[in-house]
């Protein structure tokens, strides 16, 4: 059975300010959603909260993974439930190299579920990640260089869906992935993207342009203003944005009353 991901009424603030307004979401597994907005309008504030980030305090509302409210859990533990979340501007980490870090973190999901577990053996690792790295289209190399240390843009995102290609996770969250990235750029992470989406993987894609989505094909586009969903539709919706902006939803719930004018 495909697991759910719901978001149900989600209000969150950082410190007395409020950033989401009731946002209510659903996603399988299998299926591919993208989230689109203006800048401001708490897309990424969405994706932190999903991950449990501590500046972003959850007022109300529920984070429900196959039922499960995973707000009462830490980051890591929402990670190894099956969350995952490829950042706007991945860190650097002087020191570990992708290799490392890509075991280390396999090592630890292990033996959260099994304390006796001795890690992944070097040799399988080592047979996967080869394997990885090749769909991808990632020179081998990069599994020695130290995480994101001295990568372009480009490279950082590529290696961001290199760690969602070794963990499989539930559930992807790509926020901005595109963002400052030329078009080879973006085709290459996208198309990395694509080859790991199926049935066992639900996206959800965060982007304020229609561009991504030409490589990684969403079912549901769901349009976020003034903290909440406002519009959801098929991938007709994101090529209307593309060829009409937000003007529209800003007249739209200006006049409904329901956002800012």
């Amino acid at each position: 059975m495909a697991s759910l991901l719901e978001i149900q009424d989600l209000h969150v603030n950082i410190g007395e300010k409020p950033l989401l307004n009731g946002v209510s979401l659903a996603i399988r597994q299998g299926e591919v959603h993208a989230l689109m907005g203006p800048n401001g309008t708490g897309k990424s504030t969405l994706a932190y909260a999903l991950m449990g980030h501590p500046g972003y305090a959850v007022t109300s509302g529920k984070i429900l993974l196959d039922g499960t409210d995973v707000l009462g859990l830490s980051t890591d533990e929402r990670s190894r439930m099956g969350l995952f979340l490829a950042f706007q501007y991945p860190v650097a980490i002087p020191g570990v190299s992708v290799a490392n870090f890509l075991r280390t973190a396999i090592n630890a999901r292990r033996r959260a579920l099994d304390p006796q577990d001795k890690g992944i053996p070097v040799p399988e690792f080592r047979k996967m990640l080869k394997a990885k790295l090749e769909m991808l289209q990632i020179p081998v190399e990069f599994a020695g260089r130290y995480l994101n240390d001295g990568f372009s843009g480009g490279e950082k995102k590529r290696i961001e869906v290199l760690q969602l290609a070794v963990l499989l996770p539930k559930f992807a969250v790509l926020d901005e992935t595109d963002s400052g990235l030329d078009i080879d750029a973006l085709r290459i992470v996208a198309s990395g993207v694509d080859a790991i989406s199926g049935p066992d993987l639900g996206v959800l894609v965060i982007t304020h342009y229609q561009r991504i989505l030409n490589y990684i094909k969403p079912q549901f586009v769901h349009v976020m203003f003034d903290g909440r969903i406002v519009e959801s539709g098929g991938a007709d919706l994101a090529l209307r944005l593309e060829e009409q902006g937000y003007d529209w939803i800003r007249q739209k719930y200006a006049a409904a009353g329901t956002a800012k004018a």
